[in-house]
């Protein structure tokens, strides 16, 4: 019983953290387009290194 005492503040509290972070997620925009960035990623264009 004494373990329960500990770990439901505990596990609302990583929660609350958890929900948090997901809600500074979205305000700086994270989410706004990840069709386009998995794309960009494979894309040569962004490419600001040289090749050898």
């Amino acid at each position: 019983m004494d373990a329960l005492v500990y770990s439901i503040p505990i596990s609302l509290l990583l929660g609350g953290v958890g929900l948090g972070a997901f809600f500074w997620a979205l305000r700086s925009r994270q989410y706004e387009d990840p069709k386009g960035d998995s794309e960009r990623i494979l894309s040569d264009e962004w490419d600001d290194h040289p090749r050898p």
